[in-house]
Parts: C-alpha cells; sequence; structure tokens
C-alpha cells in the first residue's frame, strides 16, 4: 500500500475510534460531561479532556508498535476496555464523582483527568 494511502487508513482509523471512545465515555459516565461544559464547567473539562488525552496516547503508541493493521485495532480495543474500567473503578473508589463534577469542583476533574492520562501513558507505554 503506498505510503499515503497507509498514512490516510491510520489517521481515519485513530480520529474515528476517538469518536468511539468520547461516545462510549460520555455515556457510560452518570452526567452530561458536554451539556456541563457548554455550561462553563471546567471539572468536566478537565475530566473529559485528560481521558480523551489519555486514549489519544494510547491510539498514537498502537500506530508506531503495531506490526499491521489488524493489531493496531485490537490494541486499539484493549485501550479502550482499559480506559473505562478504570474510570469505572476510580469512581466507585471515590464515591463522589457525580456531586464533585455537577458542583464544577475542578481539583476533582484535574484529578480524573490526570488519572486518564496516567493510565493512558501506561497503557502506551505497554504496547512498544
Amino acid at each position: 500500500m503506498p505510503a499515503i494511502l497507509n498514512y490516510l487508513l491510520y489517521l481515519l482509523s485513530g480520529i474515528g475510534l476517538v469518536m468511539v471512545f468520547f461516545f462510549v465515555y460520555t455515556t457510560i459516565t452518570s452526567y452530561d460531561e458536554v451539556l456541563m461544559i457548554r455550561q462553563g464547567n471546567e471539572a468536566a473539562a478537565l475530566s473529559l479532556g485528560g481521558t480523551l488525552i489519555g486514549f489519544s496516547l494510547t491510539i498514537a503508541s498502537a500506530m508506531m508498535n503495531t506490526k499491521n493493521y489488524t493489531e493496531f485495532l485490537i490494541w486499539a480495543g484493549i485501550a479502550m476496555v482499559i480506559q473505562v474500567l478504570v474510570f469505572g473503578i476510580v469512581t466507585r473508589l471515590l464515591k463522589m464523582s457525580r456531586e464533585q463534577m455537577e458542583a464544577n469542583n475542578r481539583a476533582f476533574g484535574g484529578l480524573l483527568g490526570a488519572i486518564s492520562i496516567s493510565i493512558g501513558l501506561i497503557n502506551a507505554g505497554g504496547i512498544s
């Protein structure tokens, strides 16, 4: 496959995977991040932004370190599951996610975002 077509395949797939992840993640949370962000909730923006960065780091690592497209897609799927599982575990352990987000607790949103970035980095490192 010509390099430009390979690039476009991975680029469009990466964008599509981030969009799918965005949909899955915003569907499983107990609050509406998009609405909260539209209303100026900085905690929601920090949390969701960190989550997207964390997932994207893993996608980038999978692009760079897998041998073929199928392997890339498998690792992307694994990364998505890990990010969602970590969110579920963290919010259960902290037992206050929804209330803190709705109260626009920026420190809490930043913590959730940082945890997501951290998991994304660990995920990315595991693929390399």
